[in-house]
């Protein structure tokens, strides 16, 4: 490179030497002029500073931009292939069904009112499940409690449920399962998969949002480009 601006150097003060020339003359690479999204050096000349050589930005090729566009879209088709295949696969598991066997459960003198019953029986029921070894559940639902109940579920894994709904440990104990089991429920739950139209909505508004992103982007760029030139130039 030094050789270059060496060589062009003296061929241009040669030309300054015997022809009038403006105060500023520019140069524009023919790979400029020729490619569009190429690279290429642009040199002004002034008498008065010297030759100033400034490489002019690369900017992005529609073709690239075609490949990124096509890129996101796939990526949005394989999450529809992905919500299709696992309503598919979770249609033909049945939701589990808790018992007393996976849980743990303690009892405690209830508070409230009750009468002498609240102070003689202990009624009140913490019912501990553990998560992490509810090797009955699948994968998928054990993962999904984990994320959904992240606040409820204490260092050892387990979800803690206290129940004095009534009187009695029986019908506290079927209201702690209640609950557990709906736990599991929205858990197990999974959406049904996305109709055409709604794969075509989806697939257009995520082209029309990668198209805005582009756009700006290269609005950014140019903005960027004409502030390094304009700079180039002082």
């Amino acid at each position: 490179m030094a050789v270059i601006r060496t060589s062009a150097n003296m061929i241009l003060k040669e030309i300054l030497h015997h022809s009038p020339l403006s105060s500023s003359i520019s140069f524009p690479s023919p790979a400029r002029a020729l490619l569009p999204g190429s690279c290429g050096t642009t040199i002004r000349v002034t008498p008065s500073r010297g030759f100033n050589f400034s490489r002019i930005r690369c900017a992005a090729s529609d073709a690239g931009a075609e490949k990124k566009v096509s890129s996101r879209l796939s990526q949005v088709q394989q999450l529809l292939r992905e919500a299709e295949e696992r309503a598919s696969s979770a249609g033909n598991e049945p939701t589990p069904q808790i018992t007393l066997d996976h849980v743990a459960v303690s009892f405690a003198r209830s508070g409230g009112p009750g009468g002498q019953n609240v102070n003689k029986v202990n009624t009140k029921v913490d019912m501990r499940f553990n998560v992490k070894t509810a090797y009955w559940l699948s994968d998928r639902i054990r993962e999904r409690i984990m994320q959904l109940e992240k606040n409820r579920i204490n260092k050892d894994g387990e979800i803690v449920i206290s129940s004095t709904k009534t009187r009695t440990q029986k019908g506290n104990i079927d209201d702690a399962l209640a609950k557990l089991q709906a736990i599991i429920d929205a858990a197990a739950y999974v959406p049904p998969p996305p109709s055409e139209e709604q794969k075509k909505k989806i697939a257009k508004m995520a082209a029309i949002g990668e198209q805005k992103r582009l756009k700006s982007k290269k609005v950014l760029s140019d903005k960027k480009a004409f502030r390094r030139s304009r700079d180039s130039w002082d």
